[in-house]
Parts: structure tokens; sequence; C-alpha cells
């Protein structure tokens, strides 16, 4: 079913064309005389008056299926059409050497994959940013942004070969990282990943919906830190290149509204309209582009539509009566699939053939002209000028909306088929049209070989490609670690009160709140510590930050908070430095994201802290959290009210019992559940000085709670057993029992012990355990270390608890599979205790009671150990307890 297009419903309803004339005259007259700013003023003016005076009119949701910009509007192309020659010759060769990459690997390893699909269809639109518009970091400046579309990394890699950063011997090991190590070759990574290629990656962007939220987070961030004096402002941008279909990922639209509430015209998306995604049209019954146009506007951006090539410019300026136009607009993405997998004959017949008028333009065209009309993807002059155009636009970001053929150039291959994406091996016959169509000297047998194709060092290709690179600082994508290191002030500057409490009660939460105000107090050092939250402050007790150092808006504080009055008052400004992010855990995760390789993106190394309900980290957000990971981000999460006993009242979805499990996953992310201030402390200043002063690329991630208790001060020579994950409270060689306490359970075990002692003279030793992962990943090394190189060290928990035999039990307010990762290291028998099953609303006695980690069902649990299975003395001791040994458990209800 087709739709009316706006010139057919203009016909129907125009009772008076003369009318209409002089209006669209006076139109035109202002825009000879006075230009479009004076045109979009009254048109804008027009508009308000109409809903001022019950009109109820509003302009159309979307614009013609044409390009935005105008040819009279387009800029000369930089060197002419010479110079434009040689970069459609060397996007051609860029497409030769992605394609022969991912068929060589398939041909020998039929399991790899890979894509060519993507990168056929976007080459024009990397080459012309390549050549013009993507300026690298040098002494001067400190470079652009570039996110690049994950399935096009065999066509960056293409042109890294080139440019002589990749090898032959490079491409050869493409997708074969672990084989190319083995003979000291660089392996090629399948999807844009720092963590594998650290020199090369910036951005990992292969998880859909990754790269175009940490693209906007990025901008903002770099005007963060370009209000607070910390960057220089000259001028850089952000550039995102991503796929239609990505655009569904609910990720990458998520915050466009802050782009444009920014103002960030820092930032330029390129979205790839090939509109296809991995199993058919993106949007077979519609236009992406006209819903992306709608969704981009509409959230304030600046659209450019880049639809159709230079060749299409004459078939327009012959459609007098708009017929070519309303074809368009009329034909929908599937049909527009079917065109491109199709000729210039069948063209002619069913898309040009639709009304006379069509016809007409249709019949100037021979049927391989026809064939050969390129979209707008695939023109690098008009891509020039959309790029143009939106490196100068202000006030705004912009998106390119750039339509191009999925498999351009793979004929029948592949050129617009369904099964497109999916293409990994070409037939010979394939392989020689390829050639011929992009005309590459290369031999059939270097076809049929799969040759890759570098020109001389003296060719007019390698010449202009390096010259362009040269005029704009360097060759990208290249990632700059930087030596750049930050002092960190001494333990005791930031945390004197937590090392020495005294008995002091205070939740650790209001621990990490003052520690961290302290670091913000520091002349050198606070200056670079990021404060992050999502919405959650006042709950964490930051608001007294608000005062100290601010909110960052960019446009400062335009009204006069509610709370001026009080002591902890609403402030915003431009230099603030607390991101308070609103109700968004993706978008302040984006934002830690983006302070957390400031080292390397900016050389600028920051400390970001995001303080948020552990709840929605790990479980909600976890793949931004991976994706931080293999960009090698360097800052604290801290998970407050974790738990799941100890945020009384909330229920299910925010009890955390399970994010330390998720966190042990990722390898280069240390994480600590701390029951004190004072190992809060020491933890913190480790981390501190890990990624600050060493340059480790590793993250943490602390749990805290809204808790509070009496709090000890700092006991002697426990501060390497807080950083191992296991430590003694005090030791007791007599002990009956071992009781294994972590964050907010320690004090349960604590008064485990009391309660054996009061009751059955059992005496219990009690021990802190502030990482079960850190313990897990020591003993999995120390046991390699003994089977591989017959190493006598043990494991830190085998070291600790050896020398008894005495039962261990283990508690936890996580599930049991996170002290379970030490079962196998824990040379006693050995008992874990945890909160398996759906959380509840209750109070935190009923909540502990129901997972049977509170000190009853601690100290009911040793009992078990100690006596073995004398019915009658534990069913009495249960009593004792008050515990009820007939409940259902808490994971089946």
């Amino acid at each position: 079913m087709s739709r009316p297009s706006d010139s057919d419903i203009a016909r129907d309803i125009d009772i008076d064309s003369q009318e209409t004339q002089e209006w669209l005259q006076a139109l035109q007259s202002v825009l000879a005389e006075a230009g479009p700013e004076r045109a979009r003023f009254l048109l804008s003016r027009l508009s308000a008056a109409a809903q001022q005076w019950g009109v109820n009119w509003r302009d159309a949701r979307n614009t013609p299926y044409v390009n935005t910009i105008r040819p009279e509007q387009e800029p000369p192309f930089p060197g002419g059409s010479d110079a434009q020659a040689i970069e459609e010759r060397i996007a051609s060769i860029m497409r030769w050497n992605a394609l022969a990459m991912v068929v060589r690997a398939n041909r020998a390893y039929g399991e790899l994959g890979g894509h060519i699909a993507s990168f056929a269809s976007a080459a024009d639109l990397f080459e012309v940013g390549f050549n013009h518009f993507f300026r690298a970091r040098d002494e001067q400046f400190a470079g652009d942004v570039v996110y690049f579309q994950p399935h096009s990394a065999p066509g960056i890699y293409a042109r890294a070969f080139l440019e002589g950063a990749l090898s032959e011997d490079d491409l050869a090991y493409y997708r074969r990282e672990i084989e190319a190590k083995r003979v000291g070759r660089q392996g090629l990574s399948s999807y844009p990943h720092p963590w594998l290629m650290p020199q090369f990656w910036q951005f990992p962007t292969g998880s859909m919906g990754i790269g175009p939220i940490n693209a906007i987070y990025q901008a903002r961030f770099l005007r963060y830190m370009e209000h607070r004096g910390l960057l220089q402002d000259q001028g850089r941008k952000v550039w995102g290149v991503f796929g239609d279909g990505e655009m569904d990922e609910p990720e990458s639209l998520a915050a466009l509204s802050l782009a444009s509430r920014e103002k960030l015209d820092n930032l330029i998306f390129v979205v790839n309209c090939n509109l296809q995604r991995l199993d058919g049209p993106v949007r077979g019954n519609g236009h992406i582009v006209d819903e992306l146009e709608t969704l981009f506007a509409g959230a304030g951006w600046n659209v450019i539509k880049l639809l159709w090539g230079s060749d299409w410019d004459g078939l327009f300026a012959r459609d007098k009566d708009g017929e070519l136009v309303d074809a368009l607009n009329r034909t929908v993405d599937g049909q527009l699939q079917t065109f491109a997998a199709n000729d210039g004959a069948f063209n002619r017949q069913h898309f040009f053939g639709q009304t006379p008028g069509t016809r007409a333009i249709g019949a100037t065209l021979t049927d391989e002209e026809i064939n050969r009309l390129r979209r707008g993807g695939h023109d690098m002059k008009k891509i020039y000028s959309a790029y143009q155009a939106a490196a100068r636009h202000r006030g705004q970001p912009t998106v390119i909306l750039a339509q191009t053929k999925k498999g351009y150039g793979m004929g029948a291959a592949g050129e617009g088929k369904m099964t497109t994406h999916q293409q990994k091996k070409l037939d010979e016959e394939s392989l020689l049209q390829f050639r011929d169509r992009f005309k590459l000297p290369l031999s059939d047998e270097q076809c049929r070989a799969l040759a890759f194709y570098k020109p001389a060092d003296d060719s007019p290709e390698m010449k202009h490609l390096h010259a362009r690179r040269a005029a704009l600082s360097g060759y990208l994508p290249r990632r700059q670690a930087g030596q750049a290191r930050r002092a960190v002030p001494p333990l005791a500057a930031h945390s004197k009160f937590a090392l020495e409490a005294d008995g002091k009660e205070m939740s650790s939460t209001m621990a990490l709140v003052r520690q961290l105000g302290n670091l913000l107090k520091d002349k050198d050092f606070g200056q670079y510590v990021v404060p992050i939250v999502a919405d959650e402050a006042r709950t964490f007790g930051m608001a007294n930050l608000f005062r100290q150092v601010g909110i960052y808006s960019s446009q400062g504080q335009l009204y006069e908070p509610e709370d001026i009055g009080s002591i902890l008052y609403y402030r915003e400004a431009k230099d603030g430095q607390i991101l308070e992010e609103g109700i968004t855990e993706a978008g302040a995760i984006s934002s830690w994201t983006a302070a957390a390789t400031a080292y390397s993106v900016h050389g600028t190394p920051m400390l970001p802290f995001y303080i948020y309900y552990s709840m929605f980290g790990f479980q909600r957000i976890g793949d931004l959290i991976w994706a931080a990971a293999d960009q090698r981000a360097r800052g604290f999460l801290i998970g407050a009210t974790s738990g799941r006993t100890t945020l009384g009242g909330e229920g299910l979805q925010h009890q955390d019992g399970n994010s330390l499990v998720t966190a042990a996953s990722i390898p280069n992310c240390v994480s600590y559940d701390p029951a004190y201030a004072y190992e809060l402390a020491v933890i913190l200043d480790e981390g501190m000085r890990r990624m600050m002063e060493r340059g480790d690329d590793v993250f943490y991630y602390i749990t805290v709670t809204n808790e509070n208790e009496a709090q000890p001060s700092l006991p002697e020579g426990v501060q390497d057993g807080i950083l191992r994950g296991l430590y003694c409270l005090a030791r007791k060689p007599q002990a009956q029992a071992r009781l294994l306490g972590s964050g907010p359970i320690l004090k349960e075990a604590v008064a485990a012990a009391a309660l054996l002692q009061q009751h059955w003279q059992i005496e219990a030793e009690v021990w802190s355990v502030t990482s079960y992962t850190e313990l897990a990943r020591d003993g999995v090394a120390a046991q390699r270390a003994q089977r591989l190189a017959g190493s006598a060290a043990l494991p830190y928990v085998t070291q600790q608890l050896q020398g008894s035999a005495v039962p261990v039990i283990a508690v936890s307010d996580y599930i049991r599979t996170l002290p379970e990762s030490i079962r196998a290291f824990v040379p006693a028998p050995y008992v874990t205790l945890g909160t398996d099953g759906f959380g509840r609303s209750d109070t935190r006695v009923n909540l502990r009671d129901f997972f049977e980690i509170d000190a009853r069902w601690i100290a009911y649990t040793a009992l078990c150990e100690v006596w073995g299975d004398d019915r009658a003395r534990l069913q009495e001791a249960a009593r004792t307890l008050g515990i009820d040994t007939a409940k259902p458990l808490s994971s089946t209800v």
C-alpha cells in the first residue's frame, strides 16, 4: 500500500492555486533577497501565529525523500574531480582488501566468520571522513573522537594496511589472535576491541547500541572538561558511524534529548542506512530514514538526509510535476531493496514505469545508466557536502542519514540480497566481477588467490592517502594510553576518620561519601575526581557535595532553587563537578566510561566514582560495564545499598544478591565487599594508587550499605589481608569453628560467635572476607603454577586457614555461588550460607531469618558441623536459638 505524497495532498485540497502560487513566490522572493535565515524566521512566526489563532496546524513530520543539501548549496570537492577520482580508487582498493581478508579466512577456516557487506556499503562514508574530517591527536591538537561501525572493522584494517600500520601478515591473521601470537604477529580482533588491540582501537562498539550512547556522553564529557578548564576548547568533534538496524537498540536512542538539551554541536552521527539488518529489511514496509528523521528531529537534532548521488540531480531537475519525488516517497524500503538487487531493465519497468512523468525521465537513460545510479552514501562529493555542513553547524548535534546499498559492488553474490550480511565466501566469477566493477589492477590469478593489493609508494593513490592524513595530524584509529600519572594524597589525608573511628557509628556509604568529600577538597588531586550519580545523591548522603563542588550544567543555573535558603541547596554550575544524570543508569555508566578512559582519549587521567543502587548496575547495564572493561576503564563503581537484606522494605527488584558474582566474571574488575570503614579506606587508597599512579588497566567495584554500626579503628598488620581478601579479627588457638563473614553480614558472624560462647561454651574464630573474588583468582593462579611449574606456593586462603581442621562456615549477603568460589582452596570442612532466591519486602531482621544468614542460623550451622548428627542436641539448640528448622528453602519460594 502506497502513502500519499505532500504534493498529492496539496493538489487534492488546493481550492485556489493562484493564491498558492503567490504565497510560494513570496517565499522565493524572501529567499532570493534575504536568504534562508530570514525565510526560517518568517515561517516560524507564521507557525506560532497559526497556533495562537486556533488553526491547529503543525509542520509535516517528514521532509520529502530527497537530499537535504541542494546541488547549488554544495561546496566544491577539495582538489576537484581529480582528487575525487583518486579517493574513489582508494575506496575500491579498501573494499577489495577487506573482502579478500574475510574470504581468505573463511576459505581456510570456515568457522571464523566476518563481514563484507557492511563495509562495502560504508566504504565511501569512511573514506571521506578519513581524507577530510577525522583529525588525529598530535602535540598541538588533542584529536577528534571516532566510533567505528563494528561490522566495518575489516575495512578499517584494510586502510591501516595501506597506511603501513598493519602488514600483509597481520591481515592474514584476521580473527586468529591466538595463532598470531604464537608466531609473533598481531592478530586482528573481530570487532573494535581496545583490550585486544590496545594501540589500535579506542572504543569497543561490537555490542549494538553501545557506541551511540557512549558517543553522546563522550561529547558531553568533553564539554564538561572544557567548561571546568581541564581541557582547552579546540573545536574537537565526536564522530559516530553506526548502522540503521543498530538504531533499534534502546541505548542507541536513549540519550538523543541529552545531546540536544546540552547543544552538543561537537557531536556528529553518520547512520549508514543500507536499509538491511542481519536477516532482511530494517523497515520493509516503511522508510527507516523517515522514522529516524522524525526521532532525531523531534529530539532536537539537526538532520541531514543524504539519499541520492549526483547522477540523480539531473533527474530531479526534469521532475517538473514532482512525480519522481512522489514515487520515491511512496516506495518502501523493502521495495528499494528489491530494486537494489536487480538490474537497470528491471528498475526501468518497475520503478520508472510507475507514471507517465517517471517513464519520461527514465527514457532519458540507458539500462546501464539506470543500473549505475548511485545512492547518496556512494557519492563522495555529496558525502563531503553533508560532512562539511555537519561540521560547521552550531547549536545542535547533527545526524547524517546516508542511504547506501548493502553489499555495494558485490553484484549477484550479495548486492541488496536478503543473505548479504551473512555472505563470507565468494566464488571465482563473483570475485572477477567485483574486480571489474571497481577497475582493480589485478590479474585473474591474483583475484582467484585473493591477493591483497597495495599500490606502489610513489603512486598517486598512496601519495594522496598519506598527504591527506598528514594534513589531519596523523593516522586513525590509534589509541594512546599516555604516561600521565597523578599523585594520590596520603591515606590519612582523606580517611583518618575511618582509620581511627574508635567505635563511632556510621554506615559504609557514609564513610565513602566522607572520603570522597575529602578527596574533592585536595587542592591538587580533587579537581580530577568526578562524582557521578543517576538520581540518588540525597539517598546516599551526598547532598553536602552540591554546595561543595556543584552539579555540572552546561548552562549554569538559570533559576533560583526552591531550597536556596538551606545549607544543602541544589546548586548547578557551568564548572560544577558532580555529574547528576537523572534516572538513567545507562547514561550514568556512559558518563563514567568517558571519565574512566579520559587518560587515553584526552591524555588527562580522571578518577570517576559512580555511586548507584547496586542492583541497577551489573543486572541492568552489565553490557555497558563490560564495554568499559574492554576499553580499559579506570575508576570506581560503588554499589550502594548492596546485598539482598540491607535494603529493608524494597523487595525483589531492588535487593541485590548477585552483583559481586557478575563482577567476578570481568577479568579486570577488582571487586570488594568491605564491612568496616577502615577496610573501605585501605581498598580505596590501593585502588587509586594502582590506577592513578601505576597506570594499571583495572577498575574497582565496591559494595557499601546504609546500615549504621559502630566502626572499629584499623588494627595493626591487617592491611595486606584486607587487600588480598581475608584476615582474622582475633586469633583463637582453641577455636572449634571458624566463621567467615563479609560486608554487612560480618557483624552477624561476630554475633554468632558470641551465641556459641554464651550458650555452649564453643569458641569460634571470626574472619572478615573483603573479597571472595580476589581469593578465588589467587587460588586458581596458585594451583595453575603448581601444575605447570611445580610451584610450592599455596593459595592465600589455604595459607591462612591451614594448621587446623575445624569446620569453616562462610556467609555473605549474596548467593552461595560467591563463597562457593573458594571451596577448592579451603583446607577444612566447608559450609556456605547465602541469599539464594528472590528478594522480599520486609525488615532486615526478618529478611536475614528468611535467607538463614543471621547470627542464629550461622550459630546453628556451626553446631551442626561441631556436633555432627546429634539430632536431639541440635533440636534443643534450634529451640534455644528460636529458629524454624521446618521452613522452606529460600530459593524455592
